[in-house]
């Protein structure tokens, strides 16, 4: 559990894992609740994993550009290769599952790219889990304590992946290979590991994963490269390392993506550091904004983006 007690109210965030048999599917859980006397927004980079935000009560207001704003109180997001803004009163508490995107599939039936860069009301999709989501939400939200909380999400959970549509080994392991090289495989050489051809993996990837192999790549290399930045290294060579062509290619990625450049983005989290708690252990993933910040960012990300036809709490 983390606590923090500043002028403006308190926040606590607390890890959970999942149960094994649940692995390597859902990645983690986090309890959250924040109790602050004025609203908050954050700034939401894109993660290679897909969310499910089960929310006891408080709506959350979701920003993305091109798509008008959603205000939900439980969210499933798909991946995603643009930032989003994400905003709430001063109060908001649930659990926030983060899911490998052929998880989320097996668990929803949704097909991933009617979720990427996407925003949605769980309870809308077609699921045949036999609870709706919100009802859940609202159970672990009755519970008195986190650990309480986490098991009834393990059981709840257990259950609806056990009824879920079955998985691809074929995509789990195409997806396992590309994560493990942070996206550096070819997608020539992954379809040949699979035994597929690049087509047909290039349909099924986007079925089960939400973005084609390369668009999935470019997250994985941005999440490399955050990583690194915020760990000190320098961004020359952290483009070196991660496969970009140089430090400007880095620097154009990086702001198409989160709509700052790595420069930008390591002075916001150093202003707002004891506010700055990443969705992703040991990852660079969120910035808190100050009040009217948030506006420029899909503006640069809309500019950024001019070159790139392949272009995701809270």
């Amino acid at each position: 559990m983390r606590q923090h007690d500043e002028a403006m109210g308190r926040w606590e965030i607390v890890a959970g894992r999942p149960h094994p048999a649940l692995r390597p599917g859902i990645l983690s859980y986090r309890g959250i609740r924040i109790a602050l006397d004025r609203p908050r927004r954050r700034l939401e980079t894109p993660i290679g994993a897909a969310t499910l935000l089960l929310g006891f009560g408080e709506p959350i207001r979701i920003l993305r550009d091109g798509r008008p704003p959603a205000t939900l109180v439980c969210v499933c997001n798909g991946l995603t290769t643009t930032p989003a803004i994400g905003e709430h009163g001063g109060r908001i508490s649930g659990i926030e599952v983060l899911l490998m995107p052929w998880a989320a599939f097996s668990l929803f039936g949704t097909p991933q790219y009617e979720l990427a860069n996407r925003s949605v009301n769980p309870d809308e999709l077609p699921h045949t889990l036999g609870h709706g989501v919100g009802e859940l939400a609202a159970a672990l939200g009755a519970l008195p304590r986190w650990a309480d909380r986490f098991r009834l999400l393990d059981d709840v959970l257990l259950r609806w992946s056990r009824a879920g549509v079955p998985g691809s080994p074929q995509v789990e392991r195409a997806w396992a290979l590309l994560r493990r090289d942070w996206g550096a495989v070819p997608v020539p050489r992954l379809a040949d590991e699979v035994g597929w051809s690049v087509r047909h993996l290039e349909n099924r990837f986007r079925e089960r994963i939400g973005l084609g192999p390369k668009a999935a790549a470019r997250v994985l290399r941005l999440q490399r490269a955050r990583r690194m930045l915020a760990a000190g290294r320098g961004q020359a060579e952290t483009a070196a390392v991660c496969g970009f062509y140089d430090q400007a290619h880095l620097s154009g990625e990086f702001k198409a993506m989160t709509g700052c450049t790595p420069g930008e983005f390591a002075a916001a989290r150093a202003a707002a550091a004891s506010a700055s708690v990443d969705r992703m252990s040991g990852q660079a993933t969120s910035l808190v904004l100050g009040p009217g910040e948030g506006s420029a960012v899909f503006s640069k990300t809309r500019a950024g983006r001019s070159g790139h036809a392949d272009h995701q709490s809270l």
